[in-house]
């Protein structure tokens, strides 16, 4: 008799514990919260790196579509080359820009540049920049995020 009655309060808790996080969920949906977060980090130089993590984002916004997920590339150090205006991708980067992709370049590599070359790099339209890109990354795990790193 004991153990039924351990059983049914032990069974009551998890019942509980799912129906609060579900009301958890409704509650997030119907504030506008996305269900789902992604942070995107782009440290190199590499093209064919770069083309993975722009895969990457489109492919998780397609599979859960554009208003369930947050998705953010954070590009710093030899990464930063793919959001400027230089870059092979720029006319990818500008498009996904207006499709809630967001893209971060770092402050600091940004600095390091100016610094060595002169010239502050100049960013495509749509990229806005953080003061440090890992710092950037961090701040976006504490909030949930889920990071990758192709």
């Amino acid at each position: 008799m004991k153990q039924v009655k351990q059983s049914l309060v032990i069974l009551q808790m998890v019942l509980l514990g799912l129906a609060l996080s579900f009301g958890q969920g409704v509650l997030a949906a119907m504030d506008g919260e996305v269900k789902h977060k992604v942070v995107i980090q782009v440290s190199t130089d590499d093209e064919r790196t770069q083309q993975i993590a722009l895969n990457n984002a489109v492919n998780v916004q397609k599979a859960l579509g554009q208003d369930n997920v947050a998705v953010e590339i954070v590009a710093y150090g030899p990464g930063l080359g793919m959001l400027t205006m230089a870059s092979k991708q720029k006319d990818r980067i500008s498009s996904l820009a207006m499709q809630d992709i967001t893209f971060s370049a770092c402050g600091n590599t940004m600095q390091k540049v100016e610094q060595k070359t002169g010239k502050k790099p100049v960013l495509v339209e749509g990229v806005k920049v953080v003061p440090a890109g890992v710092l950037r990354i961090m701040e976006l795990q504490e909030q949930g995020y889920a990071y990758v790193r192709p």
